[in-house]
């Protein structure tokens, strides 16, 4: 049974690994025919559906009131805040860049676990930290981008910045007592709302299309639900999460050959020598 459940959790964990590969392709080619907070409105609209569907199939709708304030403080960082910015940098940056500076993010969770949780940074832990913003150096070095790209740095640190928002939202999570299906599907709505609000006073609707569905879809169930889902259940029912978690790895570098494939990016050996530099940073890291 146990080498059953094992055999299932890292099944479980490509998949996800698998979609989560995908994100940087579909946000580029959403941003293509939709305005970031479009976009965001349309996957917000269906992960929000996704959740309330899982939670009401698990039974897990119930939302103590006295977590209501909370779970609205969730949604106004994940999905608004955080997509808001992140979905601006992917709209400035090219994919390989915006990619590899988003990968930082449980670098930036090492750092703010210090203030948050009191937990101060080990030794392997800084060394990561300076290996993988070393590899951001090497990405960012005029030679990573065509010769007539100059660097965008309000691109730039809007993909940093929202690996602290991302960052911030899990550690506040690690302090949550809410069950955390039930926060998803009552914090979502919220961001949504808020999305919607920046969405009348900004670009207008997301128009009603094929693309907007299939990019909503991406977004929604792709990037925000499907594959969070399946990498829970797959830590969930391994017995090493840590064999688990090397999986993720992976991920980065299956994107970096869609990126080349679907969008027609011109790889440069800068962008790859620095996200093989980002990833050792964060290996070193977590051992």
């Amino acid at each position: 049974m146990a080498a059953k459940s094992e055999q299932r959790a890292i099944l479980l964990a490509l998949l996800a690994v698998a979609l989560w590969s995908t994100v940087a392709t579909g946000f580029k080619l959403g941003l293509r025919t939709l305005e970031p907070v479009q976009l965001l409105f349309a996957g917000a609209l269906v992960s929000c559906v996704f959740f309330w569907v899982v939670a009401g199939w698990l039974g897990r709708l119930r939302l103590p009131t006295k977590a209501v304030g909370q779970a609205a403080l969730f949604g106004l960082l994940n999905p608004f805040a955080y997509y808001v910015v992140l979905f601006a940098a992917y709209d400035r940056l090219p994919a390989q860049v915006a990619q590899p500076l988003n990968y930082t993010w449980s670098i930036a969770m090492a750092l703010l676990a210090w203030p948050i949780l009191g937990q101060r940074p080990t030794r392997p832990i800084l060394l990561g930290i300076l290996l993988s913003y070393g590899g951001v150096l090497i990405v960012l070095r005029p030679w990573g981008l065509d010769q007539s790209q100059a660097v965008d740095w309000v691109g730039v640190a809007l993909a940093l910045g929202s690996t602290l928002l991302w960052a911030g939202y899990w550690l506040a999570q690690a302090r949550s007592t809410i069950d955390p299906i039930a926060l998803l599907a009552w914090s979502f709505p919220v961001g949504l709302a808020a999305t919607a609000v920046l969405c009348a006073a900004g670009p207008g609707w997301p128009p009603l299309s094929a693309d907007t569905l299939l990019f909503g879809a991406w977004v929604g169930l792709v990037e925000m639900g499907v594959a969070f889902l399946l990498w829970r259940y797959a830590l969930a029912l391994t017995a090493n999460a840590a064999r688990i978690g090397q999986l993720i790895y992976l991920s980065p570098l299956l994107s970096l050959g869609l990126i080349a494939l679907v969008l027609g990016e011109a790889i440069h050996p800068a962008s790859v020598i620095g996200l093989g530099v980002i990833i050792a940073g964060l290996a070193v890291a977590n051992r």
